[in-house]
């Protein structure tokens, strides 16, 4: 299942950051687009002296920033891992960072080894734009209720088929997932949504947002929510909410494999998140 080790070669852990306004998203495409992991592997072909290809947890969509992207590659090259992130950040442009290298074993996998993924998702409610937030948090003009969101999210707990939530363009081989934690929290203007799953679908935690919020500004009943999860058809759901909004944590991983801290949360969302949650409970 898990990729081998090349004869010789030393498998690295890397955490990464990024604000992904001004990307394309995470991967590689046909298209001359700017996306996060050519950065990352041309930096990091600079240090190796030569050619790195990188295996991410998550691919974030264009626009989706993370604060902790773990990712793994291969190489022949000996370096401390001070080292890789100092050279490594020495290449990379202001918006991408990498916070810390780890020589794991040969059998860690970033993508097929990750046991959960975390995203928080930040909502202002405001009447007017906000110039120095908007490429941060989500923005709205409606009034939203954080409790009838809560009440609408604890529906979604539990491992169920999300085809409703997740993009038309999704290529996953199955939709089922389960999703173990959805908490909301509410402080100095912000909503956060914060949430815990096996594995994400294309565009599914925008997706659940969109219900979440026309559920909050009473657009919707609660179980509206349940109502779009059942009916597993996406025209059936509401809006995608936008990107700049939305944030990778990162994933959690067997302790054996002895990473440093794999799930961070951004200082934008570190007040919020210290407050108690209105939990969604299934």
């Amino acid at each position: 299942m898990f990729t081998e080790v090349k004869v010789n070669s030393t498998r690295i852990a890397i955490s990464l950051e990024y604000d992904g306004s001004r990307y394309r998203g995470w991967q590689a495409q046909k298209h001359d687009a700017r996306v996060v992991q050519t950065e990352v592997e041309k930096a990091l072909s600079k240090i190796a002296d030569g050619t790195v290809s990188v295996t991410c947890a998550g691919r974030t969509d264009s626009g989706v920033h993370a604060s902790s992207q773990i990712c793994h590659f291969d190489t022949v090259v000996s370096r401390d891992p001070y080292n890789w992130v100092m050279g490594v950040n020495t290449q990379l442009p202001k918006d991408i960072s990498m916070s810390w290298a780890r020589q794991v074993n040969p059998e860690f996998h970033a993508r097929f080894g990750a046991l959960s993924r975390q995203y928080v998702y930040l909502i202002r409610v405001s009447s007017f734009r906000s110039a120095l937030m908007h490429k941060s948090v989500t923005i709205t003009h409606k009034q939203l209720d954080p409790q009838l969101m809560a009440e609408a999210g604890r529906y979604l707990i539990g491992t169920h088929d999300f085809s409703a939530y997740r993009s038309a363009q999704c290529q996953a081989k199955t939709s089922v997932r389960t999703l173990s934690r959805l908490s909301l929290h509410q402080h100095d203007g912000l909503i956060a949504v914060h949430v815990e799953a096996n594995g994400f679908l294309q565009n599914m935690v925008r997706n659940i947002i969109g219900v979440l919020s026309a559920v909050g500004a009473g657009e919707a009943p609660a179980s509206w929510a349940k109502q779009v999860l059942e009916s597993k058809d996406r025209t059936e759901g509401g809006v995608t909410a936008p990107p700049h909004g939305l944030y990778f944590l990162g994933p959690t991983y067997d302790e054996r494999f002895g990473l440093p801290e794999t799930v961070r949360i951004p200082q934008i969302a570190r007040d919020i998140l210290r407050t108690d949650p209105l939990e969604c409970v299934a």
